[in-house]
């Protein structure tokens, strides 16, 4: 077994590449959107119904630049006319109180996930399905359809911006982007998971796995991410990354995934 303080020392160094690669030097994680240094922060920015929001921020902040990035973001994004704007918090960002700060200048703390790293090519084993599941890509508006259906019946939220994403990186920018659901014997979405890769980092990034109620313990989660770590370890990626929910964290740990730290999304939405 390796010893606590090398195993503390190889989370910290895949924790700084991830804030590296994927934070100060993020890419636009979609079609019609920027990402923008401003100052001490870099952040992304599209329409509407794109994210917006800031993720990174220079580790060297102290208050007062806090303090005036945080109000500079509120009058970007007002100015934008943004309906709301998040501000991407990390456990280890500093100032150590920034999160407060950002509270205290309107942002609304949201519930806290886990940031979730583990190696791609461990991971892209045989796929394991129930009799009568079989894994579906998403490749259309019609397909898109069918997952915003599962998004919903899986978290009990409105998926039309979900479908209005997919549905725009399908028809602009599908080369780095994959989208799967898996679908009973008739045909019915029971579960469903979406995973950007990043080109030029060695991080794919996986997003909005959840399975129906009724489906659940069965390995269509597992049976998901297995097929997407595949892809991406084909594709040359070498970690697979999450920001995992307390339901989901547990059952990644068990499949190997290491967990780097906390992030809090903060949003502001002007007017509120």
């Amino acid at each position: 077994m390796r010893p606590p303080e090398e195993s503390g020392a190889k989370t910290t160094g895949t924790r700084d590449l991830f804030d590296r690669e994927m934070r100060e030097h993020a890419r636009p994680d979609g079609p019609g959107v920027r990402v923008e240094r401003a100052g001490p922060v870099v952040r992304q920015v599209g329409g509407p119904d794109d994210w917006n929001g800031v993720v990174w921020s220079n580790p060297a902040l102290d208050a007062a630049g806090a303090d005036a990035a945080v109000a500079a973001q509120i009058e970007h994004c007002t100015a934008l006319g943004l309906p709301e704007f998040e501000w991407k918090l990390y456990a280890h960002d500093r100032p150590a109180d920034l999160g407060e700060r950002l509270r205290a200048a309107g942002f609304v703390p949201e519930p806290p996930e886990a940031l979730l790293v583990a190696p791609a090519e461990p991971l892209a084993g045989p796929v394991e399905l129930p009799e009568g599941v079989t894994l579906r890509p998403v490749t259309d508006a019609a397909g898109a359809e069918l997952m915003a259906r599962a998004h919903e019946r899986a978290f009990g939220t409105d998926g039309t911006r979900l479908l209005h994403q997919v549905v725009r990186r399908l028809e602009e920018a599908p080369e780095d982007f994959v989208a799967v659901m898996a679908v009973d014997a008739d045909g019915e979405p029971v579960c469903s998971g979406r995973m950007e890769l990043y080109p030029g980092t060695g991080f794919a990034g996986l997003w909005g796995g959840g399975t129906v109620a009724a489906w659940r313990g069965k390995g269509l989660y597992r049976a998901l991410v297995a097929h997407r770590a595949r892809i991406a370890a084909e594709r040359g990626y070498r970690y697979l990354q999450v920001d995992a929910s307390d339901m989901s964290a547990p059952i990644l740990g068990r499949l190997g995934f290491t967990e780097l730290g906390t992030t809090t999304p903060y949003v502001y939405r002007p007017g509120r």
